[in-house]
């Protein structure tokens, strides 16, 4: 029973000055300890005991939430649901990971695959990078022979060396955007195994026990 389910069953008590076995004890808000054959009406809002003849606590009166407290509560069970939620999804992605991945092994072969493709774009764009460099060393040469006289650059010239700029803007982009992007990939990928890595090491050690030619069960 919650809190508030106690709550408000004291409150009908007090509210209906039930008569009740045992004494009634509590410290109202001025100090003072009142004893009582009935729950205490100057206690509601505080917790008082029932006290048997034999001079033992019987049970303790929780008093009813104020609206702060039951706002309290109220946000709690709803953050207990949303965690309820949120653990009943992480378990089916997990089974799914592991339909998909039965152990480390295939974990890491579409590691390797993914990866690969995300290095192999990494290296190109880094290829036509050292390419573009060349390309703007050879236009910075023939740029030099026009330093005394800016004004006389061909137009063509021009056009190169803003292109290649431009080119070279976009393949930097592209090699920050793949690094990124294979930073994400590491990270999901290592996550995946970390919530794996129990379900492989059980299923190893289960398959370890089997006696030697016998066939695991699917």
């Amino acid at each position: 029973m919650t809190r508030l389910a106690v709550g408000c069953s004291f409150a009908v008590l007090l509210c209906g000055h039930v008569m009740a076995q045992g004494i009634y004890t509590c410290v109202d808000a001025k100090g003072r300890k009142i004893t009582s054959d009935r729950p205490i009406a100057e206690c509601m809002d505080r917790a008082q005991k029932e006290i048997t003849p034999a001079g033992t606590v019987k049970r303790v009166l929780v008093p009813p939430p104020n609206a702060q407290e039951r706002a309290a509560l109220e946000e709690k069970e709803k953050q207990d649901a949303d965690d309820r939620i949120k653990a009943a999804e992480e378990k089916r992605h997990v089974r799914a990971l592991l339909k998909r991945y039965p152990d480390r092994a295939s974990h890491d072969k579409n590691r390797f695959a993914v990866l690969e493709l995300v290095n192999d774009a990494i290296k190109t764009a880094t290829k036509r990078s050292q390419e573009l460099d060349a390309q703007r060393k050879v236009i910075t040469t023939e740029l030099d022979f026009y330093k005394s006289s800016p004004g006389m650059v061909p137009p063509a010239l021009k056009r190169r060396l803003d292109e290649t700029d431009g080119n070279m803007t976009a393949t930097k982009r592209l090699l920050l955007e793949k690094e990124a992007e294979k930073k994400r990939i590491t990270e999901r990928l290592d996550l995946e195994a970390a919530k794996l890595k129990p379900q492989w090491d059980a299923a190893a050690a289960a398959a370890a026990a089997l006696p030697p030619g016998s066939v695991k069960k699917p």
